[in-house]
């Protein structure tokens, strides 16, 4: 159980690392591209490959309930959709230059984790798993802002960002939740599969709504070749070690974890923008990535 612990928080914690990479190297490449459009392909070319060898997962229909296509739509519709959309949408209000709102809202998603894998899956919630949760998050502010306030004078960009940021930090900890429910029943290929069928569905109707199926006029060579590195890696394959990583851990911990997302992403941003970290933001990387470790290790014994 404790080698099922350790290797499923690694899993989670490369995803998020993959996550990192994705938002500061290959997102931004699609910068010309309508925000639903992009969100439509980088789910649909996964799942259109997964159909060539997953296409045996079409049989777990006959065992879906009324609560498992709820279930499942719920995902699509808050990690697929309106998450991915949300997130996007504030990296591009940005121009990808300014993260800082962006990312620290992301790290209110444990918050909204905490409380529903707390009420819906009934998890304990330890006075350990609090202060060093709080301690992470505390760290994660000032590796954002380090002891300032945050500045929301640059524009009402800067604020529409923030509102989208925090709306993506609601729907993912509210998908991890639901993903940790449907995975108590289904492996997670099958709810990976399906996590990006419905979303697929989803995103579709979006978009022929908006008018938006004329994007694919105007995507040049350069965005499909960015869309298939995305499906392949930090797309598909990331969710994969995601929901793999997931059933191995309670969704409490696989939350804090994902707390690599934003530390990664700084740390991209720096090697390949020659984004400068201050002393303080260094200092409190590391102590966000010791509270992740005393964290996970806690979780490990009282498993």
């Amino acid at each position: 159980m404790k080698n099922k612990t350790i290797i499923g928080g690694l899993a989670i914690a490369l995803a998020a690392i993959m996550w990192g990479f994705d938002g500061v190297v290959l997102t931004p490449r699609l910068f010309n591209l309508d925000v639903s459009f992009v969100v439509f392909v980088l789910h649909a070319i996964p799942f259109i490959l997964m159909n060539l060898f997953l296409f045996k997962q079409y049989k777990q229909l006959k065992r879906f309930t009324k609560n498992d296509v709820l279930i499942f739509t719920l995902i699509a519709a808050t990690g697929g959709s309106i998450g991915t959309l949300a997130i996007v949408k504030a990296l591009f209000l940005v121009n990808f230059q300014h993260l800082s709102i962006v990312i620290l809202l992301q790290k209110l998603q444990p918050i909204f984790a905490i409380a529903l894998a707390a009420i819906l899956l009934k998890e304990k919630i330890t006075k350990n798993f609090i202060i060093w949760a709080l301690v992470a998050i505390a760290a994660g502010y000032t590796l954002t802002f380090g002891l300032h306030l945050p500045h929301m004078s640059s524009g009402i960009n800067t604020v529409s960002a923030a509102l989208y940021a925090l709306l993506a930090a609601f729907c993912f900890g509210s998908s991890t939740v639901f993903s940790k429910m449907v995975l108590a029943k289904y492996n997670f290929k099958t709810v990976t599969f399906y996590r990006y069928g419905f979303t697929s569905i989803i995103m579709l109707l979006i978009v022929l709504s908006l008018g938006k199926m004329t994007q694919f006029n105007v995507t040049t060579q350069q965005n499909w070749l960015f869309f298939i590195i995305i499906a392949l890696t930090t797309g598909s394959g990331a969710i994969l070690l995601y929901y793999y990583g997931l059933n191995q851990v309670k969704a409490i911990a696989s939350i804090i974890v994902e707390l690599l997302f934003p530390i990664s992403a700084i740390i991209f941003d720096y090697i390949i923008n020659d984004s400068l970290l201050s002393p303080i933001q260094w200092i409190s990387a590391a102590i966000m990535v010791f509270s992740i470790i005393r964290l996970n290790k806690k979780i490990v014994v009282q498993q």
